[in-house]
């Protein structure tokens, strides 16, 4: 794996470098070729606390996580966990997905409680007229959810406006 290790507003010291990377480096034996592996870890302080972000870019996947603690370290113990636990519970789905055969190494064991079989529960059919992202943040608003998909009406493409932790917008455009 290729470690690119970032931090905002705190000093990276080689003892917190080389925790960052053991820790991620433990999750190699889910992947094929984990020497081909870009991992990017942020390091920032949130509020009391410091926050880790760590995302591995495949060619058509990206595994993400994030999670905050006190103890910086306790950060990448959790978020370490959340990227294992994303991994087996998504063993089943992975299989199916020739793209993943190629990255992920799915010879390893789950848990009965891991193997999750979600299905579709509820489908929603909402009709959508062409509006601007300020229309959409409101429709969000109204409707109490945590993200919004809309058609833009300058672009034509379909969007997605959701809301981030830090209280702002983030806005995916699909091609």
């Amino acid at each position: 794996m290729k470690f690119n290790i970032r931090a905002q507003k705190i000093e990276i010291t080689d003892a917190i470098r080389d925790y960052a990377e053991k820790k991620v480096a433990k999750l190699e034996k889910y992947f094929d070729k984990p020497d081909e592996l870009t991992v990017n870890v942020v390091i920032k302080p949130k509020g009391l606390e410091q926050k880790a972000e760590v995302t591995i870019m495949f060619r058509k996947f990206t595994l993400r996580a994030e999670d905050s603690n006190k103890d910086l370290y306790a950060a990448f113990d959790l978020v370490t966990d959340k990227l294992e636990r994303q991994i087996r519970k998504n063993k089943t789905r992975m299989k199916s997905n020739k793209e993943s055969i190629k990255m992920f190494n799915l010879d390893f064991e789950t848990k009965k409680e891991e193997e999750i079989n979600t299905k579709i529960v509820r489908r929603k059919n909402v009709e959508s007229k062409p509006m601007d992202e300020e229309e959409a943040i409101l429709q969000m608003e109204l409707s109490d959810h945590d993200f919004y998909v809309f058609k833009n009406g300058k672009t034509g493409l379909t969007n997605i406006i959701y809301k981030r932790d830090d209280g702002n917008y983030g806005l995916m455009e699909i091609n």
